[in-house]
């Protein structure tokens, strides 16, 4: 069949660019493939390429079960093959492999989905979908080196870690998910680093709906660290980039507060109400959009990522454990930079207690350079993360669940007093890292310049090479 008879066989296409795109169920042509198939041509009879180059990650069919037929397509088809040639073929099932093209949806249109290989799959998994869903995680991170986990490195253990090996363990995932992780789409909302907890944590995938999953689940992991909710998803939900805000919070001792004048400073001391009423008119002066480039690193004054927007920022009352007074601070923005909290929370602890003046708050949201402290990492807690662009588009509609997580709270809230309140406490008294982190505010110069602080690091650099010598 030459080329100038194989065009005029088609039906209703205008050449094979065009065609290419089609394949046939019943007769009919059925959009599938775009650009993939640079000149794979469709007629009632059957299907034809002339130079037809595939990806490997491309899936089956999604209409598996249905009298489908087709060919098993080679990265590349000879020219001089004919229609006749697969006629014989129409009647027999696809066989799904990884060179066939990709699944069609319910309208024969080019799905986002791709499905892996049947064989590859396990017995027990065929009968289960793969799903994208979200899952609402809460860890204490003490003796964690952060969520983000780092492949190919055992050195230092992450809490993504031990949830890659429950979902494998539990037969939500394959192995092979577990080195590459783009393969089942996996995104964290927010980092959190080395001992920081989190008690809403967001992480969305794809997985196996399994029977029991969060059970199962679970049953694989430390008791620091559960799954404390699952729901369903858009196939293209991405946990990171459809968060709309992070809340956390900051558990401190109130001692933090106590003037530098003041005799006590240990866990004897009690908060008053003007002090709290300071702590909390300070706190709210970060809120709105401020240029933050002195509360992160490598940020320059000018960077226009440095502008980040808090909507609250407030201390509660204080409450008292193993005879030491605390308050937890809470923080709600859209996005925070690495140690922007710590140091947001550190510069007000460092204006109640007397070793700098409130008016350095302004001082820091300018382009010149003030040295900031960062309070200790053990009390910070990603609390919430919220979706409210996501729940108003799909909460509502019927066919998606709000990510609201209303009846997953009383949960969260015995986690964060089972697992998270315990360890900051014990670990606070027995460590005294408020108490060590305070002993290094008379060193900082709040009020010193860029160029003051860079000789002040050169001459304590020098120091410490002369004191190596000697």
């Amino acid at each position: 069949m030459t080329s100038t008879t194989w065009r005029s066989a088609l039906t209703g296409y205008a050449d094979l660019q065009q065609a290419s795109r089609c394949l046939v169920r019943g007769g009919k042509g059925e959009r599938s493939c775009e650009k993939t198939h640079v000149a794979c041509a469709a007629t009632p009879e059957g299907v034809r390429a002339t130079e037809c180059h595939f990806s490997a990650s491309f899936g089956g069919w999604a209409n598996k079960g249905k009298d489908l037929w087709s060919i098993r397509m080679t990265s590349k088809m000879s020219e001089e093959q004919h229609l006749s040639d697969f006629q014989s073929n129409r009647n027999e099932p696809v066989k799904r492999t990884k060179e066939c093209v990709p699944e069609l949806d319910g309208d024969g249109n080019k799905s986002k989905k791709f499905k892996r290989d049947e064989e590859e799959i396990g017995d027990e998994q065929k009968k289960f979908p793969k799903r994208k869903v979200v899952l609402l995680l809460a860890y204490s991170g003490k003796g964690y080196h952060g969520m983000q986990r780092n492949v190919g490195s055992s050195q230092f253990k992450t809490i993504e870690d031990d949830l890659i090996e429950a979902l494998v363990k539990s037969g939500c995932i394959p192995d092979n998910h577990g080195t590459d992780m783009k393969k089942m789409s996996f995104q964290r909302c927010a980092r959190t680093d080395k001992g920081v907890s989190a008690a809403g944590q967001i992480v969305s995938l794809k997985l196996w709906l399994i029977d029991d999953i969060v059970e199962k689940i679970n049953k694989h992991l430390p008791s620091q660290i559960q799954i404390l909710g699952l729901k369903r998803v858009t196939g293209g939900f991405n946990s990171k980039n459809k968060c709309d805000a992070r809340t956390y919070m900051y558990m401190l001792p109130t001692f933090a507060f106590a003037h530098k004048d003041l005799e006590i400073q240990d866990e004897n001391y009690r908060i008053n109400k003007e002090t709290l009423e300071k702590v909390n008119r300070l706190l709210a002066c970060y809120k709105g959009t401020h240029n933050f480039h002195n509360f992160t690193s490598q940020k320059r004054p000018r960077d226009p990522s440095a502008k980040r927007y808090i909507m609250k920022m407030y201390c509660d009352e204080p409450f008292i454990r193993e005879g030491l007074e605390f308050v937890i601070i809470k923080v709600k923005g859209q996005s925070f930079m690495m140690h922007q909290i710590r140091k947001m929370i550190g510069l007000v602890i460092a204006v109640v207690k007397g070793y700098a003046g409130e008016s350095i708050l302004e001082k820091s949201w300018g382009e010149e350079k003030v040295d900031i402290p960062k309070a200790p990492g053990l009390g910070l807690v990603l609390d919430k993360v919220h979706f409210e662009k996501y729940n108003k588009r799909f909460g509502s509609d019927g066919l998606h669940e709000s990510l609201d997580w209303a009846n997953e709270e009383e949960r969260v809230e015995a986690f964060k007093e089972g697992h998270i309140y315990p360890t900051i406490i014990k670990t606070e008294i027995e460590e005294k890292s408020m108490r060590s982190w305070l002993s290094t505010l008379p060193i900082h110069d709040f009020e010193a310049s860029a160029l003051d602080i860079q000789s002040k690091k050169e001459e304590a650099q020098d120091e410490e090479v002369n004191g190596d010598s000697d």
